[in-house]
C-alpha cells in the first residue's frame, strides 16, 4: 500500500497591489517559475497542471528565477534569504544566503550561471552580489537611498548590471566584481518599477509609475531615448525583452499589455485584459515575461488577481487565462464517497474555483462570491452552497459554473454546513439553520457552541466545542430538529465530522488529532464506537472524507499530513507527510483510487492510493 503524489495543480502567483511581481521563465521556454505563500512553483506552460513546489523556505516566499543554463533556480523571500536550488526536481538546495534585512523584491543571475545579485528592501543595504555555489561576495549594491525594486545582469561580457528604486533612479554597475558606475537620476518622476537587458546586451530598459519607457546603451549606461510617452496611463510595473533584441513588452495598471518596437519608438500590440469598457482592480498587470527558447512568440502576464494570461501577437485577447488561488485555501467541496472528477475549492480571500481533475485545469466561479474566508461547502445534485465568514450562504450553479440567485443572510457566523434531502443545515455560533430552497425553515438555538457538522437521511450530527456530538433527527417536512442522543468519546473540541456514503458510519475528529468512528446503523443509543484507534494526526483534523464503499477515509490535519485509514484493519494506514505547508484544510476522494487534498499553500493536489487493504 502507498500514497503518492499524482499532480499537483499549482497555486496561483502571489500578488500585492502597486508592487511589480517578478516571473521568470527557463531557457526553452518550457516552465514558468513563480513565488506563492511560502513555496516556489515550477510550471509547465503547454500543460500547467504539470508543476513542481518547492518548500525550502520558512517564511513568505516574494521571487523566484531560473539560471540560463536552466539547471538551478535562486528565489527569495521577505526575511531576506535567498536560496539556490536544482531547478529539475526542486528538492536539492545548493545554498541558503542571508542577503539583506528586509524583503527581496528581485534577483538576476549572469550568463555564466555562478553569479547572483539580490536586490530588495534592506536596512544597512539595498542588495548583494554573490557566487551561486558558495555565497562569496562579488561585489556590492549601492548608489541607492530607498527600496529596490529591479536588477538585471548583461550577459556578455564586460559584464554589467542596473538596479531601479524607489528613489527614481537608475544605478549603473560594472563587473565583475559588481561596483557602482554611474547613476541616472531626473529621468523617472516617480518609483522605478522594472528594468532589463537586452539579450544581445546592447540596450537596457527602465519603466516606472511615471508612466516612463526608458533606453539606455547596454554598455556604458548612457540614457539614449525614451518611447511611448502618454501611451500607457497607468503605472508601469514590468518589462521583458524579445529574443530578438528588437522588441519589448510592458504591463501596466491601466490593464494593458503592450509590445514596442525600439528601433520606430512604437507600440506594435496591445492587449487589454478584462471586458471592454470595465475598469477592475484584479486585472491591473503587474508581471510579464516573455519567454525564449519558443517559436510561436508566447507571452505571459500576471493579473493583480493571480491569473496567467497567454497571449499572442495577432490575436487581442489572451489565448488561455490559467486561474488558481494565491492564498490559503480554507474549503474544498466533493460529491460524496467520491463520485465526481470536479471538486470546488474555497480560499480565504472569498475565491471559489472548480477544478476537472482529470486536465488540472481551475476556473474562478463568476458571479458574486464571498467577501471573506470561504468556511465549507456542501455539494448537492447540480448545485454547491457555501458560507464564509461574511455571514452569507451562496449557491453555485455547476453547469454555469456561476453563482445564481440572492446570498442568503445568515443570523450569524456559520461553522459548518451539511445537506440532507431538500434541506441545508447551516450550524452556526449559537444555533442550528435549516434552510429550503434558501429559505429558513427553522432555527434551534443551542446550549453550545457547534463547531462542526454534517447529516445523512434523517440524522443530523453537530460537533461541539466541549467535546461532544450531538445527534438530531430531521423532520423531512418542517426541517425541525429533535435532540436523540450525545456521543461523549471525544477528549477534546470536535473539529470536523463526516458521515460514510451508506450512512452506516460516521467519523469524528478532533482538536487534538484523533478520530472517533461510530457506528450508526446499531440500532442502539448512543451509537457505539466502530474504532477509536484513527489517532496518529498531531494536531487538529481539519478533514475527513470517505470514498464509495464506506471501507476506508482520508483525513488531513493542521500538522500537514493526509492520512489513509482503514475501517477494517485500523492499525493499517498510509501516510503524505508535509502535503501541504500550513496545514491540509481540505480532503475529497474523487475515484476509487485518487484522493485530492488542499491546504496553506494555496495548492490542489491529487494524490494516488494504491493497494488499498
Amino acid at each position: 500500500m502507498s500514497i503518492e503524489i499524482e499532480k499537483i495543480l499549482a497555486a496561483a502567483p502571489s500578488t500585492t497591489r502597486g508592487q511589480p511581481t517578478q516571473l521568470s521563465c527557463d531557457p526553452k521556454g518550457e516552465r514558468i517559475a513563480y513565488a506563492s505563500g511560502k513555496s516556489i512553483f515550477l510550471r509547465s506552460i503547454d500543460d500547467p497542471s504539470i508543476s513542481k513546489q518547492y518548500t525550502g523556505h520558512t517564511a513568505t516566499t516574494t521571487v523566484a528565477k531560473f539560471s540560463p543554463s536552466g539547471f538551478w533556480v535562486a528565489s527569495g523571500d521577505v526575511s531576506g534569504k535567498v536560496r539556490v536550488w536544482d531547478a529539475v526536481e526542486a528538492v536539492n538546495t545548493k545554498g541558503e544566503y542571508a542577503i539583506i534585512s528586509g524583503r527581496i523584491t528581485d534577483i538576476a543571475w549572469d550568463g555564466d550561471s555562478q553569479r547572483v545579485i539580490a536586490v530588495g528592501d534592506g536596512r544597512e543595504r539595498f542588495g548583494h552580489c554573490f557566487t551561486a555555489d558558495s555565497g562569496n561576495s562579488v561585489g556590492e549594491v549601492s548608489g541607492h537611498s530607498k527600496v529596490v525594486n529591479a536588477v538585471t545582469i548583461r550577459q556578455q561580457r564586460p559584464l554589467r548590471a542596473a538596479t531601479v528604486s524607489d528613489d527614481s533612479t537608475m544605478c549603473f554597475l560594472h563587473g565583475a566584481p559588481f561596483k557602482f558606475a554611474s547613476k541616472a537620476a531626473g529621468l523617472h518622476k516617480g518609483f522605478v518599477m522594472g528594468a532589463a537587458f537586452s539579450p544581445d546586451g546592447t540596450a537596457l530598459v527602465t519603466v516606472g509609475a511615471d508612466r516612463r519607457i526608458q533606453l539606455y546603451d547596454g554598455k556604458t549606461g548612457e540614457p539614449t531615448k525614451q518611447i511611448g510617452e502618454g501611451v500607457h496611463t497607468g503605472s508601469i510595473f514590468a518589462v521583458s525583452w524579445a529574443k530578438d533584441s528588437k522588441r519589448f513588452v510592458t504591463a501596466s495598471a491601466d490593464q494593458t499589455v503592450r509590445v514596442w518596437d525600439v528601433e520606430a519608438g512604437e507600440c506594435v500590440q496591445t492587449w487589454r485584459i478584462g471586458e471592454e469598457g470595465s475598469v477592475s482592480v484584479d486585472n491591473q498587470q503587474v508581471g510579464v515575461v516573455w519567454p525564449h527558447g519558443r517559436s510561436d512568440g508566447l507571452i505571459i502576464s500576471l493579473s493583480l488577481s493571480g491569473d496567467l494570461n497567454y497571449l499572442k501577437e495577432g490575436s487581442d485577447k489572451p489565448v488561455r487565462v490559467v486561474q488558481g488561488h494565491n492564498k490559503s485555501v480554507t474549503a474544498l467541496g466533493a460529491a460524496s464517497g467520491g463520485k465526481g472528477e470536479v471538486v470546488a475549492t474555497g480560499s480565504f480571500d472569498g475565491k471559489v474555483c472548480r477544478w476537472d481533475v482529470s486536465t488540472g485545469i481551475g476556473t474562478v466561479v463568476e458571479g458574486q462570491s464571498h467577501s471573506n474566508q470561504i468556511t465549507q461547502f456542501a455539494v448537492g445534485a447540480g448545485q454547491t452552497y457555501s458560507i464564509g465568514w461574511d455571514d452569507t450562504l451562496r449557491t453555485i450553479q455547476e453547469s454555469t459554473n456561476n453563482f445564481v440567485g440572492t446570498p442568503t443572510k445568515l443570523p450569524s457566523q456559520p461553522k459548518g454546513i451539511a445537506i440532507s434531502a431538500k434541506h441545508t443545515i447551516v450550524a452556526l455560533s449559537d444555533s442550528i439553520a435549516v434552510y429550503a430552497d434558501n429559505q429558513l425553515l427553522s432555527q434551534l438555538p443551542t446550549s453550545y457552541t457547534p463547531s462542526a457538522i454534517a447529516a445523512h437521511g434523517s440524522f443530523v450530527a453537530v460537533g461541539t466545542a466541549n467535546n461532544a456530538v450531538e445527534i438530531y433527527t430531521l423532520d423531512s417536512t418542517s426541517g425541525q430538529l429533535t435532540p436523540s442522543h450525545t456521543l461523549t468519546n471525544s477528549t477534546s473540541a470536535i473539529s470536523t465530522l463526516a458521515f460514510s456514503p451508506d450512512g452506516a458510519h460516521l467519523a469524528a475528529g478532533n482538536a487534538s488529532g484523533k478520530i472517533v468512528v461510530y457506528q450508526t446503523g446499531s440500532g442502539s443509543q448512543p451509537w457505539p464506537v466502530a474504532t477509536d484507534r484513527w489517532s496518529a494526526h498531531t494536531a487538529r483534523v481539519l478533514s475527513i472524507a470517505w470514498n464509495s464503499a464506506g471501507t476506508h477515509a482520508a483525513s488531513g490535519g493542521l500538522d500537514t499530513k493526509v492520512h489513509i485509514w482503514s475501517l477494517e484493519k485500523p492499525g493499517n494506514r498510509l501516510k503524505a507527510a508535509n502535503a501541504h505547508k500550513d496545514g491540509v484544510y481540505g480532503v475529497a476522494w474523487v475515484s476509487e483510487h485518487q484522493v485530492v487534498s488542499t491546504g496553506g499553500d494555496a495548492a490542489v493536489k491529487v494524490w494516488e492510493v494504491k493497494g488499498l487493504q
